[in-house]
């Protein structure tokens, strides 16, 4: 990178050149002989800096081409359209990837000055809802208002395309403003498979859950038979629980799906978040003896005033979370459930510890994403879907909490949560669809 202390420094011989050029002159018509020959070697130094200086400047030229075809060609190559205009609105630059998408090419795009009434114009409408993206039929932004770069995601029904937009300003040294760039990625393709895949995999749910269901119900109706032997009662049970499990995951494949589509869905209702645990640790009792677990609610010390929530949702986030507290404990192990207020915040935190197997450390980031499962946790359960924490944390922050996770390998794990006691922090939400 050139060094702006030695380009001023050219800057100045330059400037000063006229100068010592006068004085030499000078010198030598009314100077003696002694004088004008320092004179002279005074302009033999300037020549020579002056030399250097132009060889200097053509190196840098050089420099700053080979630059300039670099990005040339970087920007040429992009797959994502690039479109610069100034302040005004006037193109600057149109790459290839940008002709393609919008079918127009850049000599006819250069010097254009766009306003929002060229929406009415064919040729220019797709480009125009681009720059103007208030104009175009879907947006939805993905950065803070004001903030650079500015993310919006538009959708257009004809011709049907999905775009992701990434507005920067281009700058100069000092920070003024003179213009801004658009960078266009054409999602269309990916959006489509995304919902395709989200698609499939609710109709293949659907046809599964009610033949599913119609066999877990006559599997808990034979294993209620009394004149079944030990061994046959033994087996309609195991098939009975891996029934429940399969719907289970079925169930999480449906959630995840509305999830993502928006589609979830939240009823919220005034609840005593105190009687609401201990009903939930009564439904979690059978499983957790069964695994020889005992259960605890450490009870808050101070009346809790009733809070908004869905509970059918913040059902599944205590469900998932006590299921795995339970699955990854040891034998004579402890689930302990706290409740308490948050000093001086208007928040409920709510943790479910544990004494199991904990996770490992480089492990922790991930469990919150989809079909993650910790190494131990594979080892020690094979069953299991890596769903439900994932649930667990888009329930929470669609309620306004935050949930995150303390673990210690081997001694045990805590999953902590938060729930707002002002209705107002509540994100708003679609009405619930069945």
């Amino acid at each position: 990178m050139p060094d702006p202390r030695g380009r001023k420094a050219e800057r100045i011989l330059w400037f000063s050149a006229p100068f010592l050029l006068g004085l030499f002159i000078v010198s030598a018509l009314y100077l003696p002989r002694t004088l004008s020959l320092v004179s002279a070697g005074l302009l033999l130094l300037l020549g020579l800096v002056i030399f250097f200086s132009a060889r200097r400047v053509a190196e840098l030229d050089e420099e700053v081409g080979v630059e300039r075809n670099q990005l040339r060609g970087i920007v040429f190559g992009l797959e994502d359209a690039l479109i610069a205009y100034d302040k005004e609105f006037r193109v600057t630059f149109f790459n290839p990837a940008a002709e393609r998408l919008f079918g127009v090419k850049a000599d006819r795009m250069a010097g254009h000055v766009f306003r929002s009434q060229d929406v009415d114009i064919p040729e220019y409408k797709l480009i125009t809802q681009v720059i103007f993206p208030s104009l175009a039929p879907g947006m939805a932004s993905k950065s803070p208002p004001g903030a650079y770069p500015q993310v919006v995601e538009i959708s257009f029904v004809d011709p049907p395309l999905e775009l992701r937009v990434v507005t920067s300003p281009i700058s100069d040294g000092r920070g003024r403003v003179f213009g801004f760039m658009k960078i266009v990625r054409d999602r269309t393709r990916e959006v489509f498979l995304v919902k395709s895949k989200n698609e499939f995999l609710t109709v293949a749910s659907h046809q599964l859950r009610g033949p599913l269901t119609n066999i877990n119900w006559a599997l808990q109706t034979l294993g209620q038979d009394k004149g079944l032997s030990r061994e046959s009662a033994g087996l309609v049970e195991n098939a009975a629980t891996a029934s429940r499990e399969l719907l289970s995951v079925i169930e999480d494949l449906l959630n995840i799906t509305r999830i993502e589509e928006g589609h979830f869905g939240y009823n919220f209702a005034e609840t005593d978040l105190v009687e609401f645990i201990n009903r939930i640790l009564g439904e979690a009792t059978p499983q957790a003896r069964r695994a020889s677990v005992k259960l605890y609610f450490d009870r808050p010390k101070a009346p809790v005033s009733k809070i908004l929530v869905d509970p059918q949702k913040l059902a599944i986030v205590f469900s998932n979370l006590l299921d795995n507290a339970i699955r990854y404990n040891v034998p004579n192990g402890e689930v302990v459930v706290k409740v308490d207020t948050v000093p001086d915040e208007p928040f409920l935190k709510v943790s479910v510890k544990d004494t199991g197997i904990g996770i490992p450390p480089k492990q922790v980031e991930k469990i919150f994403t989809k079909f993650f499962r910790a190494d131990n946790a594979l080892k020690f359960q094979t069953e299991g879907s890596g769903l439900g924490l994932y649930i667990a944390k888009n329930v929470v922050q669609a309620h306004g909490g935050q949930i995150w996770v303390e673990s210690e390998m081997n001694r045990g794990t805590t999953f902590n949560f938060t729930l707002p006691t002002d209705p107002s922090l509540i994100p708003s939400h679609e009405a619930a669809i069945e």
